[in-house]
């Protein structure tokens, strides 16, 4: 189910309304949705390099919106809609043990990996910031930072070296993406071991 999934969603990147489609998906992507934007945005950012920039803003909002929705869940609707949710992921045991365990600086961390690599997957970190009720403007101000970092990057090396970089960008731009997250976490704990 997920392949046929994922290849519906990379087709939709040759269509008219792709922009649309985009802006769709990275929306549903941040609250409930499996597949990443990514796989609609690469292509699309390839075939027309000179609007990389503007899918990178629409994908930005759109997953920031989305991240809104799913924060919405979590504080108004936990119970009737996102626990369904987290069912049929299979996730809702794991997203419970992390519920009764995280902090909320380990929160504000989780908001800036998840949105910029996906560690964890940002529909958990949506719903979970509205559960345990992190201020909507600082979940928003979180979220324009990470998805924004991460679809501009995007959008410059797409823009940049094209197909050039797609293998590359499919393959090992979650890695280092990835990588950097894990930057940000060790650099907040060795400022947090020295200053808190």
């Amino acid at each position: 189910m997920l392949r046929k999934l994922y290849a519906w969603t990379l087709s939709l990147a040759g269509r008219k309304a792709a922009e649309v489609w985009l802006a769709v998906i990275a929306f549903v992507e941040s609250s409930v949705f499996l597949v990443p934007a990514d796989v609609l945005f690469v292509p699309m950012a390839i075939a027309r390099r000179e609007r990389a920039y503007r899918y990178a803003f629409v994908a930005t909002v759109s997953s920031v919106a989305g991240g809104i929705a799913g924060w919405l869940l979590g504080y108004y609707a936990y119970a009737t809609i996102a626990v369904p949710v987290l069912e049929f992921y299979g996730k809702l045991e794991a997203f419970e043990r992390l519920k009764s365990q995280v902090t909320e600086e380990q929160l504000n961390l989780l908001l800036v990996t998840s949105g910029l690599a996906h560690l964890p997957p940002i529909k958990i970190v949506t719903i979970l910031a509205g559960v345990v009720h992190i201020k909507l403007w600082h979940f928003i101000v979180s979220a324009v930072i990470a998805r924004g970092l991460r679809f501009y990057l995007l959008a410059f090396l797409l823009r940049r070296y094209g197909e050039a970089i797609q293998a590359f960008v499919e393959k090992r731009l979650g890695l280092i993406l990835a990588a950097i997250a894990v930057l940000l976490v060790l650099l907040y704990v060795a400022f947090k071991m020295l200053f808190g």
